[in-house]
């Protein structure tokens, strides 16, 4: 962590790394608020799905929401313990109070489409799930116990990897002109994410650059080693949430591209060369993509999430 004489204003006039500045303004003008967006109106959607696909869903976002949990609790502060620059510190600062919006989101969409009772039963589901348990625990273990640059390596791989086997269902109901609304706030994380782990990833290359040669090869397996392991782990989980509606295999190759992702945000080369774009359903690809006509972050976040236009006063403005 960057260690000062004494404690310091922060510039932001005066910038050690331009991609805090970036970064910060990026996050900040896409912020947004699930209570926006009108999850309620996909219950008639909703009432037509299967009672299995209800259950998929059902359980997709209850994993993703205790993922967001670990960031929004631990994440982002660990990573802080570890900062460059005070600009970064206050660009985590943004992250881990958007982790909790992420968090908080899934509990709007399942009040807006479940009854009580099965939220309880989702919920205890998703605390007593196996795979489920074994990433989050197995990610924060290296919050506690990992050097900052295996912190992020942990944190990239949760972000831009281990979060799109849940992602994966509310993409293929949209392209499937279904459940509009749930899928705008999971565009709107991804679209979070997507900076969250670009950041990070750009911070752990700096640090990697600095090591040695041996340090770097070092570092290097004990990443693949904990690549492989949480592949494995997902690949059950996967078939755990998606045999009965039979995605299962569409689900893993979608974990491969993105956990390809993940190795490109840390600096490294892809490793699955099977797991290409051409490879994931075409609906779920154009799900994927955040750069749509629906969000025009300057004057919406979103179809359901409008904000204010704000101009300057002028003197004639207090002509009564």
């Amino acid at each position: 962590m960057k260690k000062y004489l004494h404690y310091q204003a922060i510039d932001w006039n005066k910038l050690e790394e331009t991609i805090d500045k970036h970064t910060w303004e990026k996050l900040t003008s896409q912020f947004w608020l699930d209570t926006r967006i009108p999850v309620s109106n996909d219950l008639d959607d909703w009432r037509q799905l299967s009672l299995e696909e209800r259950d998929v869903v059902n359980k997709a976002f209850g994993g993703l929401t205790l993922l967001d949990t670990l960031q929004s609790e631990v994440g982002a502060s660990v990573m802080k313990q570890d900062v460059r620059t005070q600009h970064e510190e206050a660009v985590l600062n943004n992250i881990l109070f958007m982790e909790s919006v992420h968090a908080k989101s899934y509990s709007t969409i399942f009040i807006s489409l479940n009854e009580n009772r099965k939220i309880e039963e989702i919920f205890d589901w998703t605390n007593q799930n196996e795979r489920l348990q074994y990433k989050a625990k197995r990610i924060k273990t290296i919050y506690d116990t990992g050097t900052p640059l295996q912190k992020k390596i942990a944190s990239v791989f949760l972000e831009s990897f281990l979060f799109y086997s849940g992602f994966y269902t509310p993409l293929w109901y949209l392209g499937n002109n279904q459940l509009p609304n749930v899928a705008e706030i999971i565009k709107l994380i991804i679209r979070d994410e997507s900076v969250h782990g670009t950041y990070l990833g750009y911070k752990f290359q700096l640090g990697y650059k600095e090591l040695t040669e041996e340090e770097q090869a070092d570092l290097r397996d004990w990443m693949y080693s904990l690549l492989f392991d949480l592949l494995e782990n997902e690949f059950v989980y996967t078939e755990e949430l998606y045999d009965t509606v039979g995605w299962t295999q569409e689900v893993k190759v979608f974990v491969q591209y993105n956990a390809n992702k993940a190795l490109q945000n840390l600096g490294f080369e892809s490793l699955f060369q099977e797991a290409t774009e051409k490879e994931i359903n075409p609906i779920v690809m154009n799900g994927l993509s955040t750069d749509t006509n629906n969000h025009d972050f300057f004057s919406q976040v979103g179809s359901g999430y409008l904000m204010g236009e704000v101009e300057a006063m002028e003197e004639d403005d207090y002509d009564f």
